[in-house]
């Protein structure tokens, strides 16, 4: 999914200097997610689990640049 993609390089790029260490690895378990599970999350049609919402909120937060 390219949109996925390009949300999460903005937010690598913009954003994730400014997570706390429990953020940080909690994105590495949400890259560690099935893509289409990634899109349903931030995409609000689905409820991310609770040790991820953070993170989840955050991206959903994150501008991406055109490509």
């Amino acid at each position: 999914m390219l949109e996925l993609n390009a949300l999460l390089l903005a937010f690598v790029e913009d954003g994730y200097r400014d997570l706390g260490p429990s953020e940080q690895l909690a994105l590495f378990r949400l890259l560690g997610r099935e893509g289409i599970e990634l899109y349903e999350w931030l995409a609000g049609r689905e409820e991310p689990p609770t040790d991820l919402r953070s993170v989840v909120d955050k991206l959903r937060s994150c501008k991406v640049r055109k490509l």
